[in-house]
């Protein structure tokens, strides 16, 4: 998950890209939300400890001049709760907005440039990384073929 994840890193290569690229990554618990995101923003350059937004639920990064936010929306309640959290109302523009369990928020879902899914498989796991915008599709294009 974590290779897999630094792979994805070069999606992110739009630098003149105004709005985020939003991932919305879905799996039950303990498949490697976490895990692939970590990568990621390790692969995009974020040194030092990188933990989980479960209780925080948002963990803001800057690497290599990118501003870059990790969210999770386990412990949300309802989606009215995520407009709280303004993902897009930040000071900085993000480059990357990532958030584990987007179904909890079903108009931030929507708007998910790829979704990433991620299903226990025998044996380890099996990822489906899915455009939900022609940009997606863009920035997919830019990591596949996966080795």
């Amino acid at each position: 998950m974590t290779a897999l994840g630094e792979r994805m890193a070069q999606m992110l290569d739009d630098a003149g890209e105004a709005a985020p690229l939003v991932l919305g990554v879905r799996g039950e618990l303990g498949a490697g939300k976490s895990t692939l995101l970590r990568g990621m923003l390790r692969g995009l350059g974020v040194e030092g400890p990188v933990p989980s937004p479960t209780y925080t639920l948002v963990e803001p990064y800057e690497a290599r001049g990118r501003f870059l936010l990790h969210v999770d929306l386990y412990r949300l309640s309802d989606a009215g709760e995520a407009e709280f959290l303004g993902l897009w109302d930040t000071d900085q523009q993000a480059s990357l907005i990532a958030v584990e369990w987007p179904e909890r928020y079903p108009a931030l879902l929507r708007a998910a440039d790829i979704v990433v899914d991620i299903e226990y498989a025998s044996p380890g796991r099996r990822v489906t990384l899915t455009p939900g915008t022609a940009r997606g599709g863009r920035a997919l294009a830019r990591i596949l073929p996966l080795p």
